[in-house]
């Protein structure tokens, strides 16, 4: 299958580079704690011998960021960090590593009263001079808040986009082009159509594909091949991760079903006539990462598969989440969510919380909130 790929620009990322007539990379994420600097090296050695291109990590203090410094020391690999609400570790973090991303609805968590463009000014600025990369990394969970109250309820497309080509302005206008876009949902229908808009609008912009809180395997590897095939052949998408909730030692699945799915598109095999899960229940779940506060989320989520089986026909929504950063805001969408703290998860219903209980007696609580709201659709 001949794709002509979009003419975007290169970007460079330690020894790849994304865009322009560049293979596509595939990547994934650390899920150890970034301090466990052994166990943290290990998993990074281990996903680039499974064919990684970046190996991403999370920093969310000082004592993370020392931690890279370390690990930095002891692979080879090209390293991405991800930085949440304290957009000002990346000066501790950019001078090891390759790449830099920020969230810009997380950028309000900080400094509120400081604007979103001085912060981004910073990232740049300290990006630049470690001659590492950007990606501005638009989540459906945590979108902008000022570009979410200039649109109807429901609209999470349009302040994904605005938001994403406000970013892009402004680096240009700073002179900074070494950056890429991602604007992940976990519907695939809106992951392709926000890409698609936002490719037709920045072609020359290199785009990360993804779908965000993807879940378990195999049902996650599907939805994202219904959002990558779509996008890749007709040539959007420059670089990829295919989310998985998996146990730590099987992270380098996420690697295989990227390279499957971009073998499976060039040779001309594709699926996209499948409809996923439009009409039935919908598990969506993020993918274990080193934010994950205690490693039973994700025998958690393989519960929550078992256990709600018998509802397989409902079309209800239940996102498992594992951490503080996306746990509260991107359950909200969701019928039923959990958000899973070190001791406690956290059950909700819409945007209501319910109550923080113990791992062990989550499921029947989750069943007997599940079965209400059954019960309340079909009367």
């Amino acid at each position: 299958m001949q794709i002509t790929r979009n003419p975007t620009r290169t970007v460079r990322i330690g020894s790849i580079s994304i865009g322009a007539a560049h293979p596509i990379a595939v990547q994934s994420m650390t899920a150890t704690a970034t301090q466990d600097v052994d166990a943290t090296v290990r998993q990074i050695d281990d996903l680039a011998a499974a064919g990684a291109d970046v190996v991403r990590i999370a920093v969310d203090s000082e004592r993370d960021a020392a931690a890279l410094a370390q690990i930095r020391q002891r692979t080879a690999a090209n390293l991405s960090v991800d930085l949440q609400e304290n957009y000002r570790l990346a000066r501790s973090v950019a001078p090891h590593v390759d790449k830099v991303r920020y969230n810009p609805g997380h950028l309000y968590h900080h400094e509120r009263e400081k604007p979103w463009q001085d912060k981004v000014r910073y990232l740049a600025d300290i990006s630049g001079q470690a001659g590492c990369a950007l990606r501005v990394g638009v989540n459906c969970g945590s979108v902008d808040p000022a570009k979410l109250g200039k649109h109807v309820p429901g609209d999470s497309i349009t302040p994904m986009l605005e938001s994403a080509l406000e970013h892009c302005e402004l680096l240009d206008s700073l002179g900074f082009l070494n950056y890429c876009v991602s604007l992940k949902d976990s519907d695939p229908a809106k992951v392709v159509e926000v890409n698609r808009r936002f490719a037709a609008q920045r072609p020359d912009v290199p785009l990360h594909l993804g779908v965000t809180e993807a879940g378990l395997p195999p049902d996650a590897i599907i939805k994202t091949r219904i959002a990558f095939e779509p996008l890749i052949s007709r040539g959007i998408g420059d670089t990829l991760r295919v989310s998985l909730t998996v146990p730590n030692p099987r992270k380098g699945e996420e690697i295989a079903a990227g390279r499957q799915i971009l073998a499976d598109i060039a040779a001309g095999r594709v699926r996209t006539v499948v409809d996923f899960g439009l009409s039935t229940l919908n598990i969506i779940s993020c993918p274990s990462c080193s934010r994950v506060e205690n490693e039973a989320f994700v025998d958690l989520a393989q519960q929550v598969k078992e256990m709600t089986r018998y509802a397989a026909q409902h079309a209800i929504t239940i996102a498992v989440m594992g951490c503080r950063v996306n746990g509260p805001g991107e359950t909200d969408d969701a019928d039923l969510g959990l958000w899973c703290g070190p001791k406690y998860v956290n059950l909700k219903r819409g945007k209501d919380e319910l109550g923080a209980y113990p791992y062990e007696a989550i499921l029947p609580k989750l069943k007997q909130e599940l079965d209400q709201l059954i019960g309340a659709r079909t009367v």
